[in-house]
């Protein structure tokens, strides 16, 4: 079992960080240790994890399932570690969490307030905002965020759910432009897109050889995930949207899902919290909480 899980953090690790320097800053190891570890972790699966190159590094599709699966198991065994630490002590008193506006509402929220329902004496002061916070002079005992962490610094970090984005378009769109074939022909399409502050977010996907990005032609832009979502439902075009926020909308037909043959981007949701050598109760319990609940990477 050991060999099983020899590796799988520094793995985890190189990942979420995005290169084998960052990984080894944060587990507090030399590159070439972080480097050597990944490289026997892929002499005993006998596969190829990542894709390397002078200037980058990314995951390939086996290293993107295997990704997959370390976050599950090394949840799990925070987890445990978890419950057996925290027996049945009770959360008490304040707890102050900053989340993204639309998954905190969406999302994040929900999962808290159970947690509140269980624990009487908890209260929980959730602050919804796309602004990045400081988790330590802005006084959070928690954060979530999607993606990258950013600055890490004095702060612990645990991954609690993985987002998968898709393609979608409406029943009406499809009927009267059909539905693209591949990424190639996504430019004769009308796209729905994602915009902050001028700048259009453009849609990645996972392929074997590498990472490939595309930015279809939009006249429709939002900084506004449901905006995009709403604007799709109508017909106004493709959509590049997180399965979370539109699967009810699939279930029900108003969206369907397109390029299904496509690898499909997959990122990280954090929590981060400020670094001490005991961590309070209630925060440990809405680590275990979000991390059960919170959306994984299934398909629709």
């Amino acid at each position: 079992m050991s060999d099983v899980l020899a590796g799988i953090d520094v793995f985890v690790a190189s990942v979420e960080t995005g290169s084998f320097s960052a990984a080894a800053e944060r587990m507090g190891l030399t590159r070439s240790a972080v480097a050597k570890t990944v490289a026997r972790l892929e002499s005993r699966l006998a596969v190829r994890l990542f894709h390397r190159s002078t200037r980058r590094q990314s995951l390939t599709a086996d290293g993107q399932v295997y990704y997959e699966r370390c976050v599950r198991a090394l949840d799990e065994l925070r987890a445990g570690r978890s419950t057996l630490e925290s027996g049945r002590r009770e959360a008490v008193g304040r707890l102050r969490v900053a989340m993204p506006l639309l998954f905190g509402r969406r999302c994040v929220a929900p999962v808290l307030a159970r947690l509140a329902a269980r624990h009487p004496r908890l209260e929980i002061d959730m602050a919804l905002s796309d602004r990045l916070v400081d988790v330590v002079d802005d006084g959070y005992d928690l954060a979530i965020r999607n993606g990258a962490i950013g600055d890490g610094s004095g702060l612990m970090t645990r991954t609690v759910g993985l987002q998968r984005m898709t393609v979608c378009a409406a029943p009406a769109y499809l009927a009267v432009h059909g539905a693209p074939a591949g990424l190639a022909d996504l430019s004769r399409h009308h796209a729905i897109t994602y915009a902050r502050d001028g700048r259009v977010k453009a849609w990645t996907f996972p392929l074997p050889g590498g990472p490939v990005e595309a930015t279809p032609p939009s006249r429709l832009r939002f900084d506004d995930l449901e905006s995009i979502a709403e604007a799709a439902e109508a017909g106004h075009g493709l959509a590049w949207l997180p399965c979370w926020l539109i699967r009810d909308r699939v279930h029900a037909g108003t969206l369907v899902p397109l390029l299904a043959d496509l690898p499909r981007l997959v990122f990280s949701t954090h929590a981060l919290w400020p670094a001490s050598p005991h961590l309070p109760v209630k925060v440990r319990l809405a680590l275990d909480a979000l991390a059960a609940e919170l959306p994984g990477s299934a398909e629709l």
